[in-house]
């Protein structure tokens, strides 16, 4: 067996104190590496770099203490055709990028910092009431926000196959932390996501946006958005897209703070085929989620819940088809005559009449228990389930579940649902103000 060559940071001298910018110097090394279908060995340190690009038969290996820390120095990261949130767009790229390669790894205990704060500053300010949302929020323009504010990914594999990323830590991401997009034969194995914190809008921990066999395990997620998300692109662009999240395992994971394991809100392309098995939550917001709204349109089908072990979870399973109207929903104030950039009149375009609402059908949860702890004083509600008057959720199976909470909750405009072995027990009475949730 040939030994692949490994080419480390410490033999060209690359500053790893986290003072001086090495994008430059680990971009040529990155070249090197690929080129001779090597291993670069990120030493222990810290290396303050902008995008770097991986290239195809490498792998990018962390060393114990090694890492790779994105600048917040905005001028020094380029704009290039992404997907953004469920749209095509030029935005920033990640920290770490693989773009059109294929055989790929990454792996090793060290970690990519992206300096979140920075970037959750810029979004909405330090005490959350300044940055951008305020301008946007007071302009009527809270759905174009997240776009205009662009916020850097820590790393994102686009278009890419046979991917591995295993064991590295992904932390104080500015935005989503890890984005695989337009990408198939993907295996994300013992990674952890370390994002967690009120001031972090946004920060989500695994995006899987239009693939197809992916598999996720053993990772361990903690941050203030969903947590593992299943995604296919958004409104009428995601439908021009047309590429579906298919063929989706997320197995043997621990999910700690965040909103949940989760299936939207951009499934304009369609997501089907999908298993979440052998799952473990303490603390999350939701266990098993779905969110959509009316412009998205999409479907969600095919998908088995096995195996879900929740302890102090606010809304085991939260499946709401008209998730944050503000958000979702994108209309120009009302005379409005700025500027109308590209993006925009992507958001504002309306996919038709002709095109149904998101329907949802054909879902399996088994094998699941949900109970708090004595000193848990949080929002616990069994069910929110509710899809749309005119299109209602269809064929939902419930078998040998177990959820003891504070109250049942509600479900509205489900066809065809069926509890076999279910046990609920619900302390006390409906608490209407936990209908609202997530609607930032």
């Amino acid at each position: 067996m040939t030994m692949r060559p490994v080419f480390k940071t410490s033999d060209r001298g690359i500053d790893n104190t986290g003072k001086a910018l090495v994008t430059r110097q680990l971009q040529q090394l990155i070249d090197e590496t690929a080129a001779a279908g090597g291993i670069l060995l990120l030493e222990e340190g810290t290396y303050l770099t902008a995008s770097l690009f991986l290239g195809s038969h490498m792998e990018f290996r962390f060393a114990q203490g090694a890492t790779l820390m994105g600048t917040t120095d905005e001028t020094q990261y380029p704009i290039l055709p992404t997907r953004a949130a469920g749209i095509e767009m030029d935005w920033y790229p990640g920290i770490l990028n693989c773009n059109n390669q294929t055989d790929v790894v990454i792996s090793g205990p060290g970690a990519i910092d992206g300096q979140g704060e920075y970037w959750w500053n810029k979004y909405w300010g330090e005490d959350m009431k300044g940055g951008y949302r305020k301008e946007y929020d007071a302009k009527g323009l809270r759905w174009a926000c997240d776009y205009d504010c662009m916020r850097v990914r820590n790393l994102v594999v686009m278009e890419s196959d046979h991917i591995t990323l295993k064991d590295f830590t992904s932390t104080r991401s500015g935005f989503w932390n890890v984005h695989i997009c337009y990408s198939h034969d993907v295996h994300i194995d013992g990674i952890r996501i370390e994002a967690c914190g009120l001031h972090s809008p946004s920060t989500d921990g695994i995006d899987i946006d239009s693939c197809h066999d992916v598999l996720v395990e053993n990772c361990v997620t903690s941050c203030n958005d969903d947590s593992i998300c299943i995604k296919s692109g958004r409104d009428a662009d995601g439908i021009r897209v047309g590429r579906p999240c298919h063929d989706i395992t997320v197995q043997n994971c621990t999910i700690l703070a965040g909103f949940g394991v989760t299936i939207g809100s951009e499934v304009s392309g369609g997501v089907y085929n999908v298993t979440l098995k052998n799952l473990k939550y303490h603390g999350t917001d939701c266990g098993f989620r779905i969110k959509s709204s009316i412009a998205r349109k999409g479907y969600i089908r095919d998908i088995l819940v096995d195996g879900l072990e929740m302890v102090n979870v606010k809304y085991p399973f939260h499946l709401f088809l008209n998730w944050n109207p503000a958000y979702s929903y994108c209309e120009l104030p009302q005379g409005y005559t700025g500027e109308i950039p590209p993006h925009w009149k992507k958001l504002l375009e309306r996919s038709g009449d002709d095109v149904p609402k998101t329907k949802v059908s054909n879902i399996t949860i088994q094998n699941v228990r949900a109970v708090n702890e004595p000193d848990y004083d949080g929002i616990s509600r069994a069910f929110h389930l509710e899809g749309f008057a005119d299109m209602p959720m269809e064929h939902i199976h419930l078998k040998n579940v177990s959820l003891s909470c504070k109250e049942y909750g509600v479900i509205n405009y489900v066809n065809d649902i069926v509890f076999e072995q279910v046990q609920v027990s619900a302390s006390g009475a409906r608490d209407e103000k936990n209908d609202d949730y997530d609607n930032r």
